[in-house]
């Protein structure tokens, strides 16, 4: 009899204790600012959108890479103790394919995102922009998706046609032009 009453009562002093600790809060944080909330959003669509303003070319790439890169991913980025990032190319439906982002990844968009985003491992989000479009065009480079002497920016990005575009379903929303 204890068990039954008390396996009712529990459930409806919990319900009863979460509703009032519910509408009671801490009142900790504050709203942020338009300006902190860009410094945050900085997601870069496949379409190009959100790209930020800034060039680099792949020669100023390879130069960056070296410093800030190579010491992880390798020579030309054949890998080293963290992963290969190029190379694989032509591979993805054979029976051993090498997945790196650009054998495999859809959009060159992505590698720009992710390198600002979370690049060097060590430091993520202090290379410019202009390092990042460097470092794009660099990778890009090295296994001729774009030429050695590409400069790459936001209109130009978006228009690379990666190994594997269209080995993915799409399923962010077409732009309206």
């Amino acid at each position: 009899m204890f068990t039954f009453r008390f396996g009712i009562l529990l459930p409806a002093a919990l319900c009863l204790i979460s509703s009032v600790c519910y509408a009671q809060h801490p009142n900790l944080g504050r709203p942020l600012s338009p300006d902190e909330i860009s410094k945050l959003d900085i997601t870069v669509a496949p379409d190009g959108t959100g790209l930020p303003a800034g060039s680099g070319s792949a020669s100023a790439g390879a130069k960056v890479y070296e410093e800030k890169c190579q010491s992880c991913h390798g020579p030309k980025g054949q890998g080293g103790p963290q992963d290969q990032l190029t190379g694989g190319v032509g591979t993805i439906a054979s029976q051993k394919p090498v997945k790196t982002p650009v054998s495999y990844w859809p959009s060159a968009t992505t590698i720009f995102d992710y390198v600002r985003r979370a690049m060097p491992l060590q430091t993520p989000q202090s290379l410019t922009n202009d390092e990042g479009y460097a470092v794009t065009a660099y990778i890009l480079s090295v296994d001729g998706i774009v030429p050695q002497d590409a400069v790459l920016d936001a209109k130009s990005l978006p228009q690379v046609k990666m190994p594997n575009r269209d080995g993915f379903v799409r399923w962010w929303p077409v732009p309206k032009r």
